[in-house]
């Protein structure tokens, strides 16, 4: 608010300022040139003015919501502690990678793509998914998944293993239509009219010190 005050006063100044020129000058009409130069003057002050005001009322409204948002360390979950704690860590971007990183695997999974699930999931991991997709295919089932979204999406754990690996574990909630079909094409289980509700745990790792900035699934729980 100081700041805009800030504009406002500028602003009558210069009105006063410039009636009181434009006044001086209107009892001069030979000098018509200077006038119209010192209107274009006032008009170049009065914009500077403004743009300044502009300028420091943002940088207080900035200074303002840091401020604002800054929680003091001893009012810190022990989640975030641990996340502040894991260099160039970003929350939003690290949930936004999460999101589509989970997406892309649970659709993959369904396919029985492994070439897309190689390079997102551990070496351990992937074995279980090739498990389930060999037995799958064996059997002659089919798997569908439809992702409808997202109703949740937090991080509910987080820690840094003495070897400097860190581990971030997020329970999604979310919205999917998945169904089985046996080798005639017969639904076996599941309704591709209803959408299931799912919780699921998933945590991801990455070395603190390594220079590739992706983190793996290595864990998936219900």
């Amino acid at each position: 608010m100081a700041a805009y005050l800030d504009i406002i006063i500028l602003l009558v100044v210069v009105v006063l300022i410039f009636s009181k020129l434009k006044s001086l000058l209107g009892t001069r009409p030979d000098n018509f040139e200077q006038h119209k130069m010192s209107d274009e003057s006032a008009a170049k002050i009065f914009d500077i003015i403004v743009k300044e005001a502009e300028k420091k009322a943002a940088e207080e409204a900035n200074l303002s919501k840091t401020e604002e948002v800054k929680i003091p360390d001893a009012e810190l979950s022990e989640v975030d502690k641990v996340l502040l704690q894991m260099p160039g860590f970003n929350r939003e971007k690290f949930l936004s990678g999460a999101e589509k990183a989970f997406e892309i695997i649970v659709v993959a999974f369904s396919k029985g793509d492994v070439e897309t699930l190689e390079m997102l999931v551990s070496k351990n991991l992937l074995k279980k998914f090739q498990e389930i997709i060999e037995k799958r295919n064996a059997d002659g089932i089919t798997s569908e998944t439809d992702f409808i979204g997202f109703d949740d999406v937090e991080i509910v754990d987080a820690k840094i293993t003495k070897n400097g690996v860190a581990k971030i574990c997020v329970k999604f909630v979310s919205e999917q239509v998945n169904i089985l079909k046996d080798k005639n094409g017969e639904v076996i289980e599941g309704d591709e009219n209803f959408i299931q509700n799912i919780t699921d745990n998933w945590t991801f790792e990455r070395a603190i010190s390594s220079t590739n900035p992706n983190w793996m699934l290595v864990s998936t729980k219900k």
